[in-house]
């Protein structure tokens, strides 16, 4: 499938974090999304590659952090520097989807933006394809926010929740041909402690949420005008001097009094015409080395990079290793080995989420040139 969008669709790819939780493979100097995870290319470049089914060239925007900077370039060759937006300092993705909104605002007062992760895995991208173009057509047609949810099939702590309405399936007829049913949101729910995931999992209205929205940039912009009004002038600030001599240290200035928060928390929570879009196309954030490995086990006795690796009376044993380095396993079960050559990670299957926590240890205990 190849459906380019017309002249007015963009994506914008957020690029900016560390993800911490892949260590002591992602780091500050590798941060998860230009790192090889799996074969066909960095995290990032798979889901340029993806959207690029959706969006011309030219209106895919990437948002990212200054220290990523270089791994852009390396990750992205030829991409257009002038799609490269660089916030000066972290501050949640409420402030980075504000800032790119306004960038292409600038360019384009029609556009329709897909918001999307850099370093999410999808299996049938033919299927997220049609997602987001009908997310598009909603976007357009009804004026509201559009976000695409993720069907849970067990109990999980790390994801957002979404709460439909169940008896609120909005009828559509494009959607039903697509198999995409489409649903009014009830509310967001942030990351749940495990009890609440076994009742949002009963209960069998919420959804995860996959980070992906898509919006015409008014109608975004209205809800950052009534639900983060502060927030939306100081863009307001921004948008007055790009392409001015002066944009990059305005940008500067505004960021240094902003506050963190999140799109979830300060937009979608609070905005009246959210409509969710079921995604039935295999995905994972890749948020923790369980969910790497639940991938990677497919391998059958070979590491992530096609390397064998010999296994004696064991099972369900996920390794990952550098290049030409030997390594056998005998008579484990259920266990995670991420080796590096100056770190190396071994956890039992389960408890890789609390691969941050260690981090910590290591932070109090000055190790910080191992982060």
């Amino acid at each position: 499938m190849r459906q380019i969008a017309d002249s007015h669709v963009y994506a914008v790819i957020m690029a900016g974090g560390i993800g911490s939780s892949l260590w002591p493979l992602s780091r500050k100097r590798t941060p998860k999304q230009f790192l090889h995870i799996f074969d066909g290319g960095t995290m990032i470049q798979k889901t340029v590659e993806r959207i690029s089914g959706a969006v011309r060239a030219e209106n895919i925007v990437v948002i990212t952090g200054k220290q990523q900077w270089r791994h852009i370039h390396e990750c992205l060759p030829g991409f257009d520097v002038g799609n490269i937006i660089i916030e000066p300092n972290i501050r949640d993705t409420a402030t980075c989807i504000a800032l790119a909104t306004t960038v292409i605002r600038k360019r384009d007062p029609e556009a329709v933006t897909i918001v999307l992760p850099s370093d999410h895995l999808v299996f049938d991208e033919e299927q997220f394809l049609r997602t987001v173009m009908k997310g598009v057509a909603l976007a357009r047609d009804k004026q509201g926010l559009v976000t695409i949810g993720i069907q849970p099939d067990r109990p999980e702590t790390r994801y957002g929740y979404i709460q439909v309405e169940p008896s609120v399936m909005i009828e559509d007829d494009e959607a039903a041909e697509k198999g995409i049913p489409l649903f009014r949101v009830k509310t967001f729910a942030e990351k749940p402690d495990q009890a609440t995931a076994e009742q949002f999992l009963q209960s069998h209205d919420f959804w995860w949420n996959s980070g992906v929205f898509i919006w015409h940039v008014d109608t975004i912009c209205n809800e950052y005008r009534r639900s983060l009004p502060e927030l939306f002038q100081d863009m307001m600030t921004i948008h007055s001097h790009l392409g001015t001599e002066r944009e990059e240290s305005v940008i500067e200035d505004v960021y240094s009094w902003i506050h963190p928060i999140s799109v979830d928390y300060g937009i979608m929570e609070k905005a009246e015409k959210v409509y969710m879009l079921a995604g039935k196309f295999g995905w994972t954030d890749l948020g923790c080395w369980d969910e790497v490995s639940k991938v990677g086990l497919g391998l059958e006795g070979r590491d992530m990079d096609g390397n064998e690796v010999v296994m004696l009376d064991s099972s369900n044993v996920f390794v990952r290793k550098p290049k030409k380095k030997a390594v056998v396993v005998i008579g484990l079960n259920d266990v995670i080995v991420v080796d590096t050559p100056d770190a190396l990670l071994i956890c039992s299957s389960g408890e890789s989420q609390d691969v941050v926590k260690s981090l910590d240890v290591l932070r109090r205990e000055g190790q910080d040139e191992y982060l």
